[in-house]
């Protein structure tokens, strides 16, 4: 722990330039104007959450494929499409937010827009390395929980926002049930059935479902617990 504390003071101060490209350069031109988001993504390393050997890949602007021991993978969405979801979900410092996925990344750009974060992991190996960096970086309001993913964490719920990073082609019913009365999740789909993948803000007003709204193109591996079960053939 205390070399991971080094590690932060170290690269943090020694990436804060390539922080600035990636926000100038990768959010900026492209309609991300949040100030307080911005401001996390300068303050984060995201290499933190990331294996040694990807830590020169930190701010491209690709997604980033990362491996647990157990040979589990996670695709760490790209900067610009995990910006543009945020600034969509429209987090308030009084939310409660639930973040499946991510790694760590997201619930650590998070704790610094929500007054409190539920993160989920499914996978032991990632679930330590997202608590290793969240410890370092000292995000204190973040709770992270290790879990199915599709099924998210009901101990805690209500959820003002639920992100998930990924793409989602079944299993968020769910996660629908727990957001709050006004609460809105936002997650990667296939919304017309020969489409493409985009991200899509699903709302909820007094208690029901209010309607859902595509955002943008993005495209993402599935996440493990929300993919289409195969269906009978004759």
């Amino acid at each position: 722990m205390l070399d991971l504390v080094a590690r932060v003071a170290k690269t943090g101060e020694a990436t804060a330039t390539l922080r600035h490209t990636m926000v100038e350069r990768q959010l900026r031109p492209f309609d991300v104007t949040d100030v307080p988001l911005l401001e996390r993504f300068l303050d984060v390393p995201r290499e933190l959450f990331l294996a040694d050997s990807l830590a020169p890949l930190a701010y491209s602007d690709l997604a980033i494929a990362v491996k647990s021991a157990g040979g589990r993978r996670r695709s760490l969405l790209p900067p610009l499409v995990l910006a543009r979801m945020l600034q969509a979900a429209e987090v308030e410092e009084t939310d409660k937010a639930l973040a499946i996925g991510g790694a760590g990344y997201s619930a650590a750009l998070l704790a610094g827009l929500a007054g409190k974060v539920v993160a989920l992991e499914c996978d032991p190996d990632l679930f330590a390395r997202a608590r290793a960096g969240l410890d370092a970086l000292g995000c204190d309001n973040v709770q992270l929980e290790l879990g199915s993913l599709e099924e998210g964490c009901r101990a805690s719920a209500p959820y003002d926002v639920i992100i998930v990073e990924g793409h989602a082609q079944a299993g968020l019913d769910a996660l629908f049930e727990q957001l709050t009365p006004d609460g809105r999740l936002l997650a990667i789909v296939t919304p017309e059935p020969r489409g493409g993948q985009q991200v899509v803000r699903f709302e909820r007003q007094a208690g029901r479902a209010a309607g859902e709204r595509p955002l943008f193109s993005a495209n993402a591996p599935i996440l493990d617990g929300f993919a289409q079960a195969p269906g009978f053939s004759l």
